[in-house]
This record gives structure tokens, C-alpha cells and sequence, in this order.
């Protein structure tokens, strides 16, 4: 099916990571105009734009910077689309009685300011289709990661739902939609997932395994389509093979 894409100009963020990559694979095999973005992962991004072939902007900002936020906009140029897909998860596990006020703001700005600088400065540039990146985290909660749950918590139901309001004031053509990955194999990911945690967190799923980037990817190109999605906003997408919450282990 062809999405409309060919030819629309799209940034994705956090392009050196795993949905990151995906997701730039995903708009080029649908002859979009790729901007790659990366913040400490230059030879990766710089990696999968070649594959794209041509010579795609490759931009390199820490999103949790206004200033560099905002250049990386300049740098990208008159956009369409925008998968603001950066963001990190700590690994260790913390319950929130030791969670050090550090690492709480720390996360916070990675995903969250990270998210509302990408947002803004996309819609400072006209309207078009924005699709933000949750998870699972932000829907059921996450033991150890009360930091990463409450800002992906924020993204895909106060920061999304607030969004979906104010840019019907820029027309029909601006959108804002959201995928909220669960379990899913990338480099960010990789070391936590033994076979323990495998089978613990498959326990609530319907389909008992951990989603690829590439599942992500394909339902960010869904909502970034105006073709397919012309009339979808404000949604949540999840991509948790059917999970339906957490096991609660006492």
C-alpha cells in the first residue's frame, strides 16, 4: 500500500539507537527524505543514513539542551513528519526509596524535556505529522524505573493529549500520535533481556516474545501517514504483542 510518503521530508531522533535505525530504514524504503539525528552515537546514525544512499543531513544534538535543540531544526530544514524517538532507560533496577534525586532528573530530561523540545521545535516550523515514542512503561508502571515510567507516563497521555488539542489550530495537516513500544530487542535493551526476564515479562502477553525494532518502526510510518492515518490523532499505538500489565512479584 503506498503510504505518501515518497518524497515528504522526515526527521527521526535517536536515529543511532535500535527503534531509531528502524525507524530511518522504514521511511527510506518508502523514499522519504531522511534527517538521522543522533547524540553520542555518530558512527552508528552516520552508519544507516549510508544505506539509504544519496547524502541524507546527519545532525548531532543532545535534545535535553534547548540551544541544541533548537539548531538540529535549523540544521534539518523545512520538515513533514517528525519520530521523535530519543530516549534513554537506565538499566539498574532502583526502587524509589533509594532512587537518588540525580538520576530522576537525569531521566527526566532524556525523555521527556527531550520530547517537548523535539515537539516544539517541529511545530514552530508549520504543521505536519508528529509521532512521539512511549512505552509500556509509561501505561502499566515499571518497578525499578519509576523515573522512565513517569516521563514516558507524561508523554503519551498529558504532554499527546494537550498537543492533540493545540495544533488543530494549525490545520487539518498537523497531527500528533504515539507508539508505545514494549519489550523490545535493541542495544539499549540487549543486556537486560536473560531468559529469566524473557519469560517474567512474556507472562502477560499474548504473544510470547519481545517485539523488533522493526515492529516499531512500522507503525510510526501507520501515523506518520497522512494517507493512512489522515484522520488519527491523539492516539496511542502499543506494540507489546498484547500485553496486558505487569506480574507483580512479592
Amino acid at each position: 500500500m503506498d503510504t505518501g510518503l515518497a518524497g515528504k521530508r522526515v526527521l527521526v531522533t535517536g536515529a543511532s539507537g535500535g527503534i531509531g535505525a528502524a525507524c530511518v530504514r522504514a521511511f527510506g524504503a518508502e523514499r522519504s527524505e531522511v534527517v538521522v539525528h543522533y547524540h553520542r552515537g555518530r558512527e552508528r546514525a552516520e552508519a544507516v543514513a549510508a544505506e539509504l544512499g544519496g547524502a541524507p543531513v546527519v545532525v548531532g544534538a543532545d535534545l535535553t539542551d534547548e540551544a541544541q535543540a533548537d539548531a538540529m531544526f535549523e540544521a534539518a530544514g523545512p520538515l513533514d513528519v517528525c519520530a521523535a524517538v530519543a530516549g534513554v532507560w537506565p538499566e539498574e533496577d532502583v526502587p524509589v526509596w533509594e532512587l537518588p534525586l540525580a538520576r530522576w532528573e537525569e531521566t527526566l530530561r532524556a525523555n521527556l524535556t527531550a520530547t517537548f523540545l523535539t515537539a516544539r521545535g517541529f511545530l514552530r516550523r508549520g504543521p505536519g505529522s508528529l509521532v512521539l515514542v512511549g512505552s509500556t512503561a509509561g501505561l502499566f508502571g515499571e518497578a525499578g524505573h519509576a523515573d522512565y515510567a513517569a516521563a514516558k507516563s507524561a508523554i503519551v497521555h498529558g504532554l499527546l493529549l494537550s498537543l492533540k488539542n493545540e495544533v488543530a489550530r494549525l490545520g487539518s495537516r498537523a497531527r500528533v500520535n504515539a507508539v508505545a513500544p514494549g519489550w523490545t530487542e535493541s542495544p539499549m535493551t540487549r543486556g537486560a533481556l536473560t531468559q529469566e526476564t524473557l519469560d517474567r515479562v512474556t507472562r502477560t502477553m499474548a504473544l510470547k516474545k519481545v517485539a523488533q525494532p522493526e515492529d516499531v518502526a512500522a507503525q510510526v510510518v501507520v501515523l506518520a501517514s497522512d494517507r493512512l492515518s489522515g484522520h488519527v490523532t491523539g492516539q496511542v499505538v502499543t506494540v507489546a504483542g498484547g500485553m496486558e500489565g505487569r506480574v507483580v512479584e512479592t
